[in-house]
This record gives structure tokens, sequence and C-alpha cells, in this order.
């Protein structure tokens, strides 16, 4: 029975281990089945444009999709990357500069003893960005961007380079106008900025931190935005605010509508990094228009002024001045026999618009007055103890006279980068000198360059030739080669010898 017993649970044992197995084998030819591999196939198609998802709307109110490709390729072509290099060297003294060799068997030994040692030194390198204006080569960039720099160095969006000559400059406005030496250029036209709207598209073109030709988009945050960055005297400051990404580089690039046109020269930036933190400011084509229309017809800014101290009205000035508040541009000062004194505008006048603009701000009435020059005539509205009255002002020039100044305009001198005044009688009888020219401020060029000429000097002869007047500058200097020997003093009677070659 034992052994029987054994028998029958030995098969159970057997039966139970092949049920065991069979649905193992199932489970496993299920599972190779459900996981057996099937092939990928990879189909490829023509790419799908991109969607316009934004909309806006022109300006007789018909809705189009929003979209910077057209613009940016029409704008790309005018914006340019500037590069400034500042190679003076350092010296040992302010002595006369040690002449370059090519200069000493024709001066001989005319200054010996009196030549300083040359001091190695390091070029130092800006970059910054500008916008092409015109056909014949005029770039407008920042003043910041080349100032200090003895060469400029232009390069297009093909990537051909040139070197720029400075024009002239404007470091109230922070602008400079250069010019290059090139054909086919495309250009950007400059716009009534007067008509940009608060809120509308915009972008910025430039070439910041070495990314050159680089485009941003934003709008208009604000018009008529002062920062008190610029430390000039009569330094005038409206800047349209963007929130367009602008860094360093972009200094001088072009902010344009979605025509393409040009409504500011993009400048600065409020930020506590040095890098974009979202306000952007430049200034305004109706200011870059009329600097640029003066440097090419006087070769200077001619700056209408009234001859007052403002600041804009606002409730705390109102409380301050006990007044009323009103909108508009509060009369510190009148200075005495200025344009606005001699109109009869008085301390506590609010200047309520100028020939029918509104100025509701400081930085918006100095923007209207740079656009005018002296002998201009401007209408005023002011509130005098409530009470509105018109008043009409002849503007004056910071001298206070109505008088154009108009600086020698002859290529030499723009090689030679300075700008030149003929010494008045009084102080040529202060120094004892028979008369002189003024270098009055120096930019790139020939004499920054090659000397160490500082402001101020005042030329005396060229190459042994008495010099009088500016128009003796350009005469001795016109047809010249090689050489040049400037003979001149300081005011403190200094007398210095400045060598350098005008074809060199």
């Amino acid at each position: 029975m034992r052994q029987q017993a054994d028998n029958v649970n030995g098969t159970r044992v057997y039966l139970l281990s092949a049920v065991i197995a069979l649905v193992v084998s199932l489970g496993v030819w299920a599972a190779s089945q459900m996981f057996k591999e099937t092939p990928v196939n990879l189909v490829e198609k023509a790419a799908v444009q991109g969607k316009k998802v934004l909309f806006t709307a022109d300006n007789e109110g018909n809705i189009t999709p929003l979209d910077f490709t057209a613009t940016t390729d029409k704008v790309l072509d005018a914006v340019v990357h500037i590069k400034s290099t500042q190679t003076s060297s350092s010296y040992g003294n302010q002595g006369a500069r040690a002449l370059p060799d090519p200069f000493k068997e024709f001066f001989g030994d005319m200054f010996k003893g009196q030549s300083p040692q040359r001091m190695p030194s390091q070029p130092r390198i800006g970059t910054g960005s500008g916008v092409i204006i015109n056909e014949k080569g005029y770039i407008v960039t920042n003043n910041h961007v080349i100032e200090n720099a003895d060469e400029v160095e232009v390069t297009l969006y093909n990537n051909e380079s040139y070197k720029a000559t400075v024009i002239g400059t404007d470091p109230t406005t922070d602008l400079a106008l250069l010019q290059i030496n090139a054909d086919n250029l495309k250009t950007m036209a400059l716009v009534n900025s007067d008509d940009v709207e608060v809120g509308e598209w915009v972008l910025a073109v430039g070439n910041p931190m070495g990314l050159n030709s680089t485009v941003t988009a934003g709008i208009v945050s604000a018009k008529a935005r002062s920062i008190n960055i610029n430390r000039e005297k009569f330094a005038v400051e409206s800047f349209i605010q963007t929130d367009a990404a602008i860094n360093p580089g972009n200094s001088g690039g072009a902010l344009v509508n979605l025509n393409g046109d040009l409504i500011g020269i993009n400048t600065a930036i409020a930020s506590s990094t040095g890098a974009y933190t979202g306000y952007g400011f430049a200034v305004p084509s109706n200011i870059v228009t009329k600097v640029m229309e003066d440097l090419l017809k006087y070769g200077t800014v001619q700056r209408g002024m009234l001859g007052v101290t403002i600041r804009t009205m606002d409730g705390a000035l109102a409380k301050e001045k006990k007044v009323d508040f009103t909108n508009g541009v509060w009369v510190e000062q009148v200075g005495e026999d200025s344009a606005a004194d001699k109109a009869g505008v008085l301390p506590g006048d609010v200047i309520l618009s100028v020939d029918g603009a509104k100025t509701l701000t400081s930085p918006r009435l100095q923007e209207i007055i740079a656009g005018k020059r002296p002998g201009d005539e401007v209408k005023l509205l002011v509130s005098r103890n409530g009470k509105e009255k018109d008043l009409t002002v002849i503007l004056e020039n910071a001298k206070g006279s109505t008088d154009i100044v108009k600086k020698e305009k002859k290529e030499i001198l723009n090689l030679l980068g300075a700008d030149f005044e003929t010494l008045d009688k009084e102080m040529a009888k202060k120094l004892n000198v028979d008369g002189g020219v003024r270098v009055t401020k120096l930019y790139p060029g020939k004499i920054r360059k090659e000397t160490q000429m500082r402001e101020g000097f005042i030329i005396t002869h060229i190459d042994g030739k008495k010099v009088k007047k500016v128009s003796d500058v350009a005469a001795l200097l016109e047809n010249k080669k090689g050489g040049v020997m400037l003979e001149g003093i300081y005011e403190d009677g200094s007398t210095y010898y400045y060598a350098f070659g005008i074809d060199s």
C-alpha cells in the first residue's frame, strides 16, 4: 500500500511539474510575440513656414501679422561695426614730441635735447555701432564710441573694412559724424521722432558684446526721458526709452520702426551690472537730424538757447513753491540779458508749450529748443499767476549772440582731427604773440595719433611760417607732402613743437 501510495504521489508531482512547464512556455511565447521588434520608419516632410502668432495694426487700422523679417532685411546693410583704437604712447615728460625718423633729416637737430624718451604702450580698443545715413559714406554714431581714439575703422555688414574720418562731434548730445570712402552703400532714412508713439514695436540693431549684426525687438516704453548720464555743459537728454535688448557695443546703433526707418540712435542702458536689464535709451531722430545737418553745413553744431534754469513741474514742486499745480516746465531762474530775459520770461513762469507743442517735462522742452538755431524765433505759451501769456523769444547762442558760427570746412582739417579758432586780439596781447590759431577740440586724426598735443594749444607757426587765422592753417597744409612742424604755446606761456607726417 505504501509503495502504491508513493507511486500515486510521484505521478501527481510529475503532472504538476508538467503543467507549470506548459504555463511558463506559453508565457514566454506570448511575451515574445508582444515585444516582437517592429521596424521604425522616419518620415521626412517639407518644412512648414513659421506661423505669425502675433498681430498688429498699421496706420490705417488694418490688422496684419507681426513679422520682423522684412524690417531686418531692410536695415541690416545700413548698420556698421565701429572699432576705435587709441595708440598714443606714454611719455616720460611733457616736452616736445620726439621726431619720427623720416623727419630727422628734414628738421635736423632743431630740437636737440628737447625730445623725451618714448615709452611703449599697448593700444586700447573700443567697439560700437553706427548707421549709414547718406550714400556718400556719412555715418552717425555716439561720440563716446570714438572719443579719445586715434584711429577709427568701420566694418560693413558684408565684412568690408574702411578707415573713417571724423567730420564732427557734439558731446552735448553724444553724437558724432564719420565718413568712409566707399561705393554702393545701403542707407537708412531718418523720420520724425515726434510721430513715434509709446507702445509701438521697434527693433534695436547693432553689434553688442562682439556679436555682429544683432537684432532685438521690443516696444517704445517712454519718450522724453532723462537719466542724467551726460555730464557735458548744456547737455541735452530727451531719450526714447525701449525694452528692446541693448548691451555694450550697441552704442551708436539703430532703433527702427517696423517700416525700417531710423527713429533713434541707441546710446545708453540703465543697469547696475553693465549689461541689459530691461531699459535702453536712444537719442531721438529729430535731434540726430539737426546735429548732422549742422555738422555738414556749418562744421559745428548751432545751439539756440533760452537762457533759463528749469525744472519739471510736479506736485512736490508746486507745494514747495506754494503755487497751484500746472502741467509744464517751471522757470527757476532767468539769465540776465539772455534771450528769455529780453522776451519777458520771468522766474516762476510755467512754460506750457513751444510753437504749439506741449512741454510737459524739462527734457521735452530741451529737445524742442535743441532743434533750433541762434536767431530762430519761438513762441512760448506760459502760465503766470494762473493766467496764460504768449511770449516771443529770439534764441541766442552760448555767447549771447544770434550769429551762426561756421567752422573752416577743409578736408585737410578733418584729416588733422581738430577744431580750430582764430586767437582773439586780447589773448594774443596777453601772451605777447602777433596772433595764432587755438586748437579747441581734438578727435581721431593725425594730430592725436602722432603727437601729444593737448586741447588749448595755440599754433603760431607752421614749418616756420606765421599763422594768424584758421584759413592760414588750411592754406599752408592743403597740398603739403611729407613732414609738418607746428610751433606754438599754451596759455601758461610754455612753448612746444609738434611734428607729424601729413601723408603717412
